[in-house]
């Protein structure tokens, strides 16, 4: 019997892969686990380990080929027992309806997995008149992920891309195709100035900027394309509010200077106010547990583990790298975690798995010298925190006597951006103030 193997989901806003190398020739013999293939995306460089121990019997996507996720691209016949079975991916659609409706405590609802068939191919035919894929089905998906350029276009001449034959990688519509299809009949009255999108916010489109004299017209790489739409999806889905506290860190950066040298000689790692930042923002989720959750249409889904993820700013867009169960971790653990994923997040070596389940983000823009943000949640969490620049600061103190002075404290913003469909201003105000405690209070001991 045979074992199918596909292109992998590289990260929830990956929709395609590139094979750079086949480890494997066809007639080999491969272990489960083994690396079968590397890959590479715009966020991801990865080694692929075979899904089952056989012999490779055909490869069908050859080297410097680009497919979509959940492509097939071998087969593996399989010994004798050796096929262990994928896991099956757990549609994002019914999670909703999955969840109990009538569990008392949200916080203990089990969600199980749920099958979801694959839907069979709509038919279109090329003047795009035809049946239209559904926006949740994976053909749907895939065509609307076309270029923003396409799907301005589209939007300005009132075409719905879903509904056009594309030539692109999996059914995408290109530009060419959408010429074509206005070239071939007649043109649908274009999309009026302002027009509702899915989500019920107000999208805008207008006639589209031409480049001057002198001016250079770049495309947007595929990575800056995503964060595009992933931005967008995510400011259409959640009821964005922003708090800001400032944080003072002059007791973190006393224990900082004073243990550095030694923790660095202990660990051969270099020790940064961020994983006091990321123990002391995990010790508050523990204390509010809806930070660290994720809306399923009308139910709320409590996340037991604590997963972190850490914006990493790279020469050619953002990735979010994702510390799991950083509530088990110590402080050394944490760091090693960090400097680790940072490390292999800017050389382009994460595996798919790191840059997944995230349940809290964290981005430090401070360190460009930014003083306070408003960031844009990640979906499917409910919270994302900005660290402003930690630097000093003239600040006016009581001393014991009741006299205020002015002294030089080690000082910083943080806000905290919250979807307020499931999180009060209120709840997460004292989300920061326990954090602000955390802190302020940051214990000495333990730190090694």
């Amino acid at each position: 019997m045979a074992t199918d193997v596909v292109m992998p989901q590289m990260g929830e806003s990956i929709a395609e892969g590139t094979i750079v190398r086949w480890i494997k020739k066809i007639g080999d013999k491969v272990d489960r686990d083994e690396p079968l293939f590397e890959i590479s995306t715009d966020k991801v460089d990865a080694e692929i380990p075979s899904p089952t121990a056989g012999t490779l019997a055909e490869i069908l996507v050859p080297e410097g080929k680009t497919v979509a996720v959940q492509t097939l691209v071998a087969r593996i016949e399989t010994e004798k027992g050796a096929t262990v079975p994928a896991p099956t991916p757990v549609a994002a659609a019914p999670v909703a309806a999955a969840v109990s409706a009538g569990s008392a405590t949200p916080a203990m609802t089990q969600v199980p997995s749920v099958t979801s068939a694959p839907q069979a191919p709509r038919e279109v035919n090329g003047n795009g008149n035809g049946q239209v894929p559904p926006s949740d089905s994976f053909e749907g998906r895939l065509r609307s992920k076309s270029s923003p350029l396409v799907r301005k276009m589209a939007a300005e001449h009132g075409v719905d891309i879903r509904g056009l034959n594309g030539s692109g990688i999996a059914g995408r519509v290109t530009k060419r195709d959408l010429l074509d299809h206005l070239a071939s009949g007649p043109v649908a009255s274009p999309a009026p100035a302002s027009m509702h999108a899915p989500g019920g916010a107000v999208e805008f489109h207008g006639p589209l900027p031409e480049p001057w004299a002198g001016d250079r017209v770049e495309p947007m790489s595929k990575m800056r394309a995503l964060i595009s739409d992933h931005m967008i999806a995510s400011r259409r889905t959640s009821a964005h509010v922003t708090s800001f506290m400032e944080m003072d860190f002059t007791r973190i950066a006393k224990i900082r200077a004073n243990k550095r040298r030694e923790f660095e000689a202990a660990t051969g790692e270099k020790l940064s106010f961020m994983p006091f930042i990321i123990k002391a923002t995990v010790d508050a989720i523990k204390q509010y547990p809806i930070m660290n959750s994720s809306v399923a249409g009308t139910n709320v889904i409590y996340r037991r583990p604590v997963n972190i993820g850490i914006a990493v700013a790279l020469d050619w867009g953002l990735i979010v790298p994702v510390i799991k169960n950083a509530d088990d971790l110590s402080l050394t653990g944490l760091t090693r975690a960090l400097n680790d994923l940072a490390n292999r997040a800017r050389t382009k070596k994460l595996s798919p798995q790191e840059v997944q389940d995230g349940t809290f983000t964290i981005t430090n823009p401070g360190v460009f010298g930014s003083l306070m943000g408003t960031p844009i949640i990640n979906q499917p969490q409910v919270a994302i925190m900005g660290v402003g620049a930690i630097e000093k600061r003239p600040k006016v103190i009581t001393g014991s006597d009741g006299e205020d002075t002015i002294a030089i404290r080690t000082c910083a913003y943080f806000s905290i951006s919250f979807d307020h469909r499931v999180i009060d201003g209120a709840v997460a105000d004292q989300f920061l103030a326990q954090l602000k405690r955390n802190v302020e209070s940051f214990p000495e001991t333990g730190v090694i």
